[in-house]
């Protein structure tokens, strides 16, 4: 199933959809699955996992309506399923206060399992800015990242990109969240 035929945005909504995408390594086949379907097998194999593992994450992945099975085809008497992403794009709820960002949180274990010989752009700028350049950075992101999802071509290596545009907590708001 090519990624133009996915609606765009899949809302997570229920708990049952926030425990499945908060476990790495069901991000992970997440991941694998972006551009292109696979079967349990192929995602096994790409990500050095055990196939009843892969399986295991695969169906409670699927239960949430995050994958579903796009293809299928008989293989020696088994049926081969082609799992694929449910929409191009997910949508987490904003993590309530004192609450992990799962999104960031798997976004860093990624990095830090990134391959340290090859390119990485990695940082973090503190800017002031006033609400209106705050949204116009916030949108200008947004765009760029949709024009380069747009180039995006599964025969070339992943590459994945991060930004996290917020305000962050003063001092006085983080002293009285530990009180």
């Amino acid at each position: 199933m090519p990624t133009e035929d996915l609606p765009e945005t899949f809302h997570v909504t229920t708990d049952d959809q926030l425990r499945a995408v908060s476990n790495l390594t069901r991000h992970r086949i997440m991941a694998v699955l972006r551009f292109e379907p696979a079967t349990i097998t192929q995602i096994a194999e790409r990500l050095g996992l055990a196939k009843g593992s892969s399986s295991y994450h695969v169906r409670l992945l699927e239960r949430a309506g995050l994958v579903k099975v796009v293809r299928t085809r008989k293989v020696r008497g088994v049926t081969e399923r082609y799992y694929a992403m449910a929409a191009r794009s997910i949508e987490l709820p904003d993590p309530g206060v004192g609450q992990p960002d799962v999104l960031m949180r798997h976004a860093v274990a990624d990095l830090e399992a990134s391959p340290v010989e090859g390119e990485r752009h990695v940082g973090m700028a503190h800017l002031r800015l006033t609400e209106e350049q705050f949204t116009q950075l916030g949108a200008r992101l947004e765009t760029l990242v949709e024009e380069y999802r747009e180039l995006s071509d599964p025969s070339l290596p992943d590459a994945s990109l991060v930004f996290a545009l917020f305000h962050p907590a003063s001092r006085q708001q983080t002293e009285e969240g530990t009180k």
